[in-house]
Order: C-alpha cells, then sequence, then structure tokens
C-alpha cells in the first residue's frame, strides 16, 4: 500500500517518462508534491523502489524506470483505478513487446512497437501485449505467433494464466499454481512438463486478459 505523496510520486515520474522520455528533476519531485527538501524526494524514492515500482538505472542522471503501477490507489490517495485512453474508434494503444522466449526477461524486449485492440478487451490498469513463441499452451487454446494482452499484475489467482520471470532472466507464460511452499509453472500441452520454484524465485509480470490472432 502506498501513501499519497508515494502515489503522487510514483505517477508523477511515469506520466513525465511517457511524455518527455525522461524523469523529472528533484527539485520538480519537491514542489510537486509538496515537500520542503530533496531528503524528503530520496526517501520517497527509496520506499518506491523497495516496492518494486520503480528502479535506478545506474551511471545516468535523472535516470528511474517505472516497473510498475499501482492495480488500485490507496484510500491515502483518494484517487481511482488507472484506465487507458480509449481512442474515437473504440481502440486502445498498448505496447507491443517482443516474442515471450525463454532467457528474455520482459523488460528486455521493450520496444517501439505498439498494437490497438479493442477498449472491451482491457479494463483498469497497465496493459501490454506480446507475441507468444512455442506451443506449450495449445491446449489452453493459445498458439505460436498468436498475440497476448497482459494486463501488469504482480498476484494472480490459482490456475490463472500468467507471465512468470523466473531468476531474473527467464520469462515464461504459463498458468500458475501454488503447492505448498512452492510455485508450479503448468503448461497447457502433455508433451512438456510442469516446473516446480520456490517462491522467491519467481515473480508474476502479468495477467493474461485476452487473445489477439491473425489468420493470414
Amino acid at each position: 500500500m502506498l501513501t499519497k505523496r508515494q502515489h503522487e510520486l510514483l505517477l508523477l515520474i511515469d506520466r513525465r517518462l511517457r511524455e518527455d522520455g525522461v524523469s523529472p528533476s528533484f527539485e520538480e519531485m519537491k514542489d510537486a508534491v509538496g515537500l520542503k527538501s530533496k531528503s524528503g524526494i530520496h526517501r520517497l524514492i527509496t520506499a518506491l523502489e523497495e516496492r518494486g515500482f520503480i528502479r535506478r538505472l545506474p551511471n545516468r542522471a535523472r535516470a528511474l524506470e517505472v516497473l510498475r503501477l499501482p492495480e488500485t490507489t490507496t484510500a491515502e490517495a483518494g484517487v481511482s483505478m488507472l484506465k487507458p485512453v480509449v481512442e474515437p474508434s473504440g481502440m486502445v494503444e498498448l505496447p507491443k513487446y517482443g516474442k515471450i522466449a525463454a532467457g528474455t526477461p520482459i523488460e528486455a524486449l521493450r520496444g517501439n512497437d505498439t498494437i490497438s485492440v479493442p477498449a472491451e478487451m482491457v479494463g483498469a490498469g497497465q496493459h501490454y501485449a506480446l507475441t507468444v513463441a512455442g506451443d506449450s499452451m495449445i491446449e489452453a487454446g493459445i498458439l505460436d505467433g498468436d498475440t497476448v494482452i497482459i494486463r501488469r499484475t504482480d498476484t494472480v489467482e490459482n490456475g490463472e494464466i500468467a507471465v512468470a520471470l523466473v531468476d531474473g532472466c527467464e520469462v515464461t507464460l504459463k498458468k500458475i499454481r501454488r503447492k505448498g511452499n512452492a510455485i508450479a509453472l503448468e503448461p497447457c500441452n502433455k508433451d512438456y512438463e510442469t516446473r516446480i520454484f520456490s517462491p522467491e524465485r519467481v515473480a508474476i509480470q502479468g495477467k493474461l486478459v485476452g487473445l489477439m490472432r491473425n489468420y493470414e
């Protein structure tokens, strides 16, 4: 749960990165959230970093990256859930990353590609699209070359299909099962084996909410 100032600062950084490609200066952050000293901004940034919302990029001034936004705001923040911008055509523009494949973290797939999807396919929160590589999920109707729509979240229910980051370097799309103190990444193809990991080795990076297929 974020405090009001943490939430305000996170949204400010995210907006400036999207608009200008660079995060605001500490002076701008200080004025925006109503603090009197930059040391307070340092504490807010550290708190956001510790909670996994942002990260500092080394060897670059004012280099911050937003990793995720809260799905819902806290009562202290007093604002509603984030909603995507719907175009007049009824479509929503999402970032489209590369193919989801073992050995490639989601952040490394980030590029300049986008895709327009029907607004009804997404709800509140941040979303992105991925191209599926492989046939490990064919029994769930997810085929090689499909585009999957993912809502950013770090939690999912048992049996939901999610993007999982394993050991900080391998990304995969699988059903998530919790078995005691372990997390199972379950394929939907009898030719593949379920893989089981301790919870600290798996980070959920999003949940499947839609699928698009090109028949050409």
